[in-house]
This record gives C-alpha cells, structure tokens and sequence, in this order.
C-alpha cells in the first residue's frame, strides 16, 4: 500500500504514500523507453494543441488551461464538463475509452484526515473533481482518431 501513493483501491489513498512500483524488469525496459521521452512529450503537445483547435469554442466543453509560461508534456489530456458520468458512458458506447484522474479532491482522502477539512472546505476543488474526464491521450493518437473524439463529445454536449 505505501509503495503505490497508501492506497488499495485506485484513487482512495487511507495513507500518505509513495510511487515505488518499479522492479527491476520494468526498470530495464523504461531505461530503453526513456531514449524516446523527448520525441514522445513532443508529440503529445502536438496532439494536444490539435484537440484543442478541435474543440474550439465548444460550450460545455472546458479543455485544459496552460498558462503561457509553462510548457506541458500532457501526459493526460483532461476536459471538464457539468455531465461527465453521462459523457463517459456516451463515449464508452462509441468504444471510446477515457479515464477518471483523481475524483477525489486531496483534502477529502482519507490519508489527510489529520489536516481536519471537511466537504465544503475547497468547493472549486471538489466542484471541477466532480467534472473532470481523461481523453485518449499518448503519442501515436492520429488526428483521425482525435478528431472522432471530439466529433462524439461536441455531439454529446450537443443532444443532452
């Protein structure tokens, strides 16, 4: 449980933990793999600036803010809409897969009880936990598969 963030069910965290789950075989493959992290951030920006011309101005639909002063690897392309459980299933029936990142605002898990804050305490936190969705995200996305992505959830967003 400490080894993987104190948690033993994904994204409930009963202890304050740490990211300790590599072995030695997935530590030789990720010394291969790491050769090819540059080009691989590289081309999730670049899928991740081409989600965000597909989306445009799409009401309902809030894709990710990055300040000019940053420059993301947008290891995951994460959006925000009021109907997200419905979006997911939506998106589930277009055997599109997408992922839910944390749904439960720090403050409110139970390795930081001690700290004594209470539902309520950070309302914009558990607000956006609530809205937020994962798109596919990685470096061999193609613009066809994207462009399916956002086509199936403006169409969602659309029809509700």
């Amino acid at each position: 449980m400490l080894r993987d963030h104190g948690q033993i069910k994904k994204y409930l965290h009963d202890v304050e933990g740490y990211n300790g789950r590599l072995d030695a075989i997935q530590a030789a493959i990720l010394r291969i793999k790491l050769r090819h992290l540059s080009d691989w951030n590289e081309k999730r920006q670049q899928n991740a600036h081409q989600y965000n011309e597909l989306f445009g101005q799409s009401d309902g639909v809030i894709p990710p803010y990055g300040p000019s002063w940053t420059r993301a690897v947008y290891h995951l392309y994460v959006i925000r809409t009021s109907e997200r459980d419905k979006l997911q299933e939506f998106l589930s029936q277009q055997a599109i897969g997408t992922g839910l990142h944390y749904p439960l605002p720090l403050h409110l898990q139970e390795a930081y009880c001690n700290l004594a804050y209470n539902k309520g305490h950070f309302p914009i936190a558990e607000r956006v936990s609530s809205e937020i969705v994962s798109l596919p995200m990685y470096p061999g996305l193609t613009y066809d598969q994207q462009n399916t992505v956002a086509q199936k959830v403006k169409e969602f967003i659309k029809n509700k």
